[in-house]
C-alpha cells in the first residue's frame, strides 16, 4: 500500500486496487492488467503512421525527396477507399518502410520525415 497525502491504493479480494486520489475522496478503480499496457508515447508528426490496416498501391516521393507541407506522400487503401497522406511540415524525407502494393497494420511507420 503506497502512503501518499494525494495517492493511497489498497489492492482488494477481487485484486482490484481502489485509489484515492484526493482528500475528497474521488476513488476509481485499476487492476493489474493496467500493468500491461503500452505506456504512451506522444504523436511524432515526423513518423507518417497508417491510421488502419491497408495497402499502399501509390507512392509520390522517394528517399531523399525534399516536401513542404500539404505536398502529397502516398496513398493508404483501405476497405476501397483511397486515403492520401500528406506531409505534416516542410523537411525531406528520411526513409520509406513500405514498398508498392504492401498490406500494411494498423499503426506502421509507412515513412519518416525530417
Amino acid at each position: 500500500m503506497e502512503n501518499n497525502k494525494n495517492l493511497m491504493a489498497e489492492p482488494n479480494e477481487d485484486k482490484f486496487i481502489t485509489l484515492v486520489v484526493n482528500e475528497a475522496g474521488y476513488k476509481t478503480l485499476s487492476n493489474k492488467m493496467n500493468d500491461n499496457r503500452k505506456p504512451y508515447e506522444p504523436a511524432d508528426p515526423s513518423k507518417i503512421r497508417s491510421f488502419m490496416p491497408g495497402n499502399v498501391p501509390e507512392l509520390f516521393v522517394k528517399e531523399g525527396d525534399k516536401v513542404k507541407e500539404g505536398d502529397r506522400l502516398l496513398i493508404l487503401e483501405a476497405m476501397k477507399m483511397k486515403n492520401i497522406l500528406l506531409a505534416p511540415f516542410d523537411g525531406s524525407v528520411r526513409s520509406i518502410n513500405v514498398k508498392l502494393g504492401e498490406k500494411v497494420p494498423k499503426n506502421f511507420i509507412l515513412l519518416e520525415l525530417e
